[in-house]
């Protein structure tokens, strides 16, 4: 008997549309999600010059959006492909296809609904159609998405394949909440297709990590383009701190969010001589005692081969003198198969200081909690704040 595949679809000129081109979604197998190649996008933007002008003016976006956004977390929404979907169905799905846990869920649909709550004023809407290419590593990112439908005349959304069901969910959502069907779209597509999009669109939001930004970057940068990329957080901790109240702040710092956001410390800077090898032991010791299940939960791994390639990704950086002070193993299997990269802490050997501090793992982003911890000269601490977009001191607690 052979099954037929459940394929999560594309939105498209204004209906869930399915596709000969597919890829396997993550997770359980039997499931696929409908590609848009660039040929047909081509021609939707061609539909779009057509019918834009007769579509009625919108109002009260913030408030559908809103709308929206309670749905998505709360409510039961009709997902193309998929059907009805409750809030407890789409938590279920990303469990079992990205492996996010429950309580980790709730806390990004809460801050998702609460970023857009809180914006300033939308500026007057414009004529523009949109494009937002979101990453896989976290849906709040789809604040972006809001965003742009609240200023732009149209927006597509780009999932990514890693994880799609988020932007689904939150089409449906906008859908449900009574959004013009003609001014959203859902493109999944392959990687390549990406600079088609980009050339489609009229604006763009793209996330992704380096090597993304090197793909789709261009010298002096494309004023339509808002490229968010690696953010290299780092944390500066100055001499006086005592080392329980160091690690005590700097804890959540690099394991909130299973380590997921941009924002999350990857760098921990000591500018007290002699005092960062006290700190990485401390730091270590907390971050091994955290479970996987516990106040800042992990995310488990669906494919075993990447949870490896994760971790290798910080062996292969090690210099010769470099030291890993936690000390579970780096991979954990849990009772029902599930796969999760524990919290890695890194001790870096020597003294940096200069102004180019330079050592692969400053800075070096991955999909679980880690980070290195390193001595510095205030010169060299000055060129490592100076790569990052997020900066933080303890008087602040918060980025600078």
């Amino acid at each position: 008997m052979t099954t037929v595949p459940v394929v999560l679809s594309a939105f498209r000129r204004g209906e869930w549309r399915t596709s000969l081109d597919r890829a396997p979604l993550p997770g359980p197998p039997g499931r696929e999600l409908a590609l848009v190649p660039e040929i047909v996008a081509d021609a939707d933007r061609r539909w779009w010059d057509s019918t834009l002008p007769s579509l009625p003016h919108l109002t009260g976006r913030r408030e559908l959006l809103l709308t929206a956004l309670e749905l998505f977390a709360h409510g039961t929404v009709t997902v193309g492909g998929i059907g009805e979907q409750s809030a407890a169905d789409f938590r279920t799905a990303l469990w079992e296809s990205a492996g996010l846990p429950g309580p980790l869920v709730d806390r990004w649909c809460a801050m998702l609904r609460d970023r857009v709550a809180t914006k300033d004023e939308a500026p007057e809407p414009d004529g523009r159609l949109a494009l937002v290419a979101l990453p896989g590593n976290t849906f709040t990112c789809l604040e972006s998405v809001c965003d742009q439908a609240e200023r732009s005349a149209g927006v597509w959304l780009r999932p990514s394949r890693r994880e799609p069901l988020s932007a689904a969910r939150l089409v449906a959502a906008l859908l449900a909440a009574g959004w013009p069907p003609a001014r959203l779209g859902l493109y999944p597509s392959e990687q390549h297709a990406l600079p088609g999009l980009l050339r489609l669109t009229d604006r763009q939001v793209v996330y992704g990590g380096a090597g993304l930004a090197a793909t789709v970057g261009t010298p002096g940068g494309a004023p339509s383009l808002t490229l968010h990329g690696p953010g290299r957080g780092c944390a500066l901790v100055p001499p006086e701190m005592p080392v329980d109240e160091a690690v005590a702040w700097l804890l959540p710092l690099v394991a909130a969010d299973s380590g997921r956001f941009c924002s999350n410390v990857r760098t921990v800077v000591c500018e007290k001589p002699g005092a960062a090898e006290q700190l990485a032991l401390a730091l270590a010791a907390a971050l091994d005692a955290l479970p996987p299940d516990g106040p800042w939960p992990l995310t488990a791994f669906r494919d075993p081969a990447a949870a490896d390639h994760a971790t290798r990704t910080i062996r292969d950086r090690l210099h010769p003198d470099d030291r890993v002070l936690t000390r579970r193993p780096p991979i954990q299997v849990g009772a029902a198969g599930d796969v999760y990269v524990l919290p890695h802490l890194t001790l870096l050997a020597g003294h940096f200081t200069g102004d180019d501090p330079s050592h692969p793992l400053i800075g070096h982003e991955v999909p679980f909690p880690s980070a290195a911890v390193l001595s510095a000269s205030p010169e060299a601490a000055r060129a490592v704040t100076a790569a990052s977009l997020f900066v933080y001191r303890p008087a602040k607690r918060g980025p600078a």
